[in-house]
């Protein structure tokens, strides 16, 4: 993320222990530490949830596509279905107009 060097890292340490003494730096140093590390713990976190999110997203998609499917299957069924009825009485009627006739 940062293109920080061995040099930079000597010139912030050496700035830090100018400004802040040498006897507050390894106090300091724990805090910014501490933090640091509760700070990417919180990133690692918020990356871990959008993951899942994201994840639970493409699957309600899915979930949705294959809904439409049945739902088009189903539809098509029935429609051959009542095709089916249709000409099945087309075909009786036809037989009863002939033996009418």
């Amino acid at each position: 993320m940062f293109d920080v060097g061995f040099w930079e890292l000597c010139l912030v340490g050496l700035v830090s222990l100018l400004v802040i003494g040498p006897e507050k730096l390894p106090k300091v140093a724990r805090v910014v530490g501490f933090w640091i590390g509760k700070t990417q713990q919180m990133v690692s976190s918020v990356k871990e949830e959008l993951k899942e999110e994201l994840k639970e997203e493409e699957l309600r998609q899915l979930i949705r596509e294959q809904q439409d499917k049945i739902n088009t299957m189903k539809d098509d069924l029935d429609f051959k279905q009542s095709a089916e009825s249709f000409l099945d009485s087309e075909t009786e009627t036809d037989k009863h107009n002939a033996n009418g006739q």
